[in-house]
């Protein structure tokens, strides 16, 4: 299946799987537009849009009942697109915003966060769902399905909705006039101890929330 008849007429609107790589082309040709930069300012706002609207589309995967392929192994969708062009170009739009620490589990027990990028989430994403695209647009819509429900499942679902955290929070401190400060230190490039972490979580959110609300710091 050609791009050009992806999103053919033939093709009927309500059903399932169309609406589901409707949503998921619209995420990967909008992230792919404002990985080139040409609009810097808007970046953050249309992002948080787009990962949300992307969320819909696996949550309705993921409400969905198991889907299961018509063939024992997945055919061979050829070699995967590379994405470090745009995962560099996403870092640099970013910068100095693409760092940000993420908890990856919240229902294990003192879990230290752990940092992340935004730009290395989105890229991450994008493979995962260019994967299945290989199987839409050459008619093995099933084994789409079943790999955008299954790497909902155990990858991409965690790494978009950390991303749209993350996102949402740079807007809220901008809307609400609560200036981020730096991370001292907070760089996937490093390894970072979880007493460093702890340190700067706690005095950030000492910072943001409890001096906003009037808290102020607890007496020695």
């Amino acid at each position: 299946m050609s791009d050009a008849t992806l999103h053919a007429t033939g093709r009927n609107p309500d059903d399932f799987a169309v609406q589901i790589a409707d949503q998921i082309e619209s995420f990967l040709v909008a992230v792919t537009e404002v990985a080139k930069g040409d609009e810097p300012g808007s970046a953050v706002p249309f992002l948080l849009l787009e990962v949300s609207q992307l969320l819909l589309a696996g949550g309705r995967l993921g409400a969905h009942e198991d889907i299961v392929p018509e063939e024992r192994y997945e055919p061979d969708a050829g070699p995967d697109i590379d994405v470090d062009e745009l995962r560099e170009n996403l870092s640099r739009l970013l910068d100095p915003i693409d760092v940000y620490s993420e908890v990856f589990d919240p229902y294990e027990p003192r879990k230290a966060p752990v940092p992340a990028r935004i730009s290395d989430d989105l890229a991450d994403v994008i493979t995962d769902l260019r994967h299945g695209m290989s199987h839409y647009r050459a008619g093995r819509v099933t084994e789409a399905l079943w790999w955008w429900q299954f790497s909902y499942f155990s990858n991409w679902g965690t790494t978009a909705s950390a991303t749209l955290r993350a996102l949402h929070s740079v807007l809220a401190h901008i809307r609400l006039d609560q200036p981020l400060e730096e991370l001292d230190g907070l760089d996937t490039d490093q390894t970072i101890g979880d007493e460093t972490l702890e340190f700067e979580a706690g005095r950030v959110m000492t910072e943001e929330i409890a001096g906003p609300l009037g808290l102020g710091t607890a007496q020695q």
